[in-house]
């Protein structure tokens, strides 16, 4: 049994097992729970429903799964989901090739457990400013948020992330 990665802002948990270069992840998502928009720049993301209602948005199309059903997020694809049910969603997940996608969601969850940001992604300190930086660019080559707009993250957080690696 793996442990249980736990993250209040997403509302969900997650349970990591890896076969070869597949990442399987079992996520409960609470009512309202979700993925906030995002990318992988070279992996392909499957999703399995199998409890619960689930939107998912996959480069602007709108697909609304239950359970039983599969939705896939293609490499580079734009990709957010949403528990829209009133009770726990819970999903199994295959990211192909799994690269660093597990450590990229258990710091991630580590920082909200921490309440170092908001439900929206914004930092709730200073410190968390470059800390966010941080995890986005030692995780680039995994997963890229949405939003600020890559353009911009090149010129912030770029810059942010190697104040926390030079120590200033």
């Amino acid at each position: 049994m793996t442990e249980v990665v736990h993250d209040p802002i997403r509302r969900q948990r997650l349970s990591f097992h890896r076969e070869g270069d597949v990442l399987h992840t079992e996520v409960w998502a609470d009512p309202g729970g979700d993925v906030p928009p995002h990318f992988h720049p070279a992996q392909e993301e499957r999703f399995n429903v199998l409890s619960g209602k689930v939107r998912f948005k996959i480069d602007g199309r709108q697909v609304n799964a239950g359970p039983g059903e599969r939705v896939i997020a293609p490499v580079g694809s734009r990709h957010s989901f949403v528990n829209t049910g009133g009770v726990e969603a819970h999903l199994l997940v295959e990211v192909e090739p799994a690269l660093e996608l597990q450590g990229f969601l258990e710091e991630a969850a580590a920082l909200a457990r921490a309440g170092r940001y908001t439900r929206r992604g914004l930092p709730r300190r200073p410190g968390a400013i470059v800390e966010l930086a941080d995890l986005m660019v030692r995780y680039a080559d995994t997963t890229v948020m949405a939003f600020p707009p890559v353009p911009i993250q090149r010129l912030t957080v770029w810059p942010l992330a190697r104040l926390r690696r030079s120590g200033a």
